[in-house]
Parts: structure tokens; sequence; C-alpha cells
């Protein structure tokens, strides 16, 4: 029953945390971001909140500085939104993941351009 309720509270903070990071931000170093994934566990002390950054890596640097600079603006959002008797500590971590599948992708292709 607390796994089914964990996904829940995380599927709910990546939506939160998805519009207020693309509508009420306004930091010029925050690029395009997308928010991935949340891990949340049973405690909810903590979240990890995974995104994709468009850009180099520079741009992943400077967004992950300015999330981490608005961390307390988007904790506080994020409790009102949600009502947490203690809203999460949120971890900001970039995911690799989708770099990793284009990669992949692209070696395929040269692969299959090669036979």
């Amino acid at each position: 029953m607390a796994k089914i309720r964990t996904g829940r509270v995380a599927e709910q903070i990546k939506k939160e945390l998805s519009i207020l990071i693309q509508s009420e931000l306004k930091d010029p170093r925050i690029g395009f971001v997308t928010v991935t994934g949340v891990e949340v566990p049973n405690d909810f002390a903590q979240a990890k909140v995974y995104l994709s950054v468009l850009g180099d890596e520079d741009q992943k640097k400077n967004t992950l500085i300015a999330l981490d600079k608005a961390n307390g603006f988007l904790r506080s959002e994020l409790g009102k939104r949600i009502r947490f008797r203690h809203t999460p500590e949120l971890l900001f971590k970039i995911d690799e993941s989708i770099a990793y599948g284009s990669h992949i992708e692209k070696l395929l292709s040269e692969i299959d351009k090669n036979q």
C-alpha cells in the first residue's frame, strides 16, 4: 500500500514541478527543462528530481545551479499546491538516459548503413 502512495506522490510532484519550472521561474539560466522522473522514499524526506536539459554541458550545469538557487521557492510552492505536512527536500539530477538512448540509436543507424 505504501508503494502505491509513494508512486502517486512522486507523479504529483513531477507534474507540479514541471508546471512551476516552466511558468513561474524567470531565471535566464534555466533553459528548456523537462522533468523526466521523481523518486520519493517511504518517509517523504527527500525527492530526487530527474531532469532532461536541452543544450550542452555548460547549459546543464547552469540550469542545475539556477534550480538549486530556486529550491526554497519550489519547495514552498509545492507545499502549498500539494499540502504536505513536511515538504520533501528537492535534489535535482540530470537524467542522461535520453541522451544515451539517442546515442545508441545513432550507432544502430550507422551499423544499418554499413550493411
